[in-house]
């Protein structure tokens, strides 16, 4: 599971072996938010928060947002 970004304290990380829809797991302070991507079309959205903030996987969103591209690609690159 590489990390793909750090920022702010985040550690946004894909896992080679995981499932559609296409996400990513933010991590941060022992918690964990898992984002879905979304597309070019829509944007990424919470599945789901353990052990984070509202505003720690609010930032995550963001964060999430800002490098949508960039992860999709990723994404695609790991999952084909």
């Amino acid at each position: 599971m590489p990390t793909l970004l750090r920022q702010d304290g985040f550690e946004i990380r894909i896992y080679f072996d995981d499932h559609d829809p296409p996400h990513i797991h933010a991590f941060k302070a022992g918690g964990q938010a898992k984002i879905a991507l979304g597309s070019l079309d829509v944007s990424p959205s919470l599945m789901l928060v353990q052990g984070m903030s509202a505003k720690d996987a609010r930032k995550a969103i963001e964060l999430v947002t800002e490098n949508q591209i960039e992860l999709l690609e990723k994404w695609e690159e790991f999952h084909g």
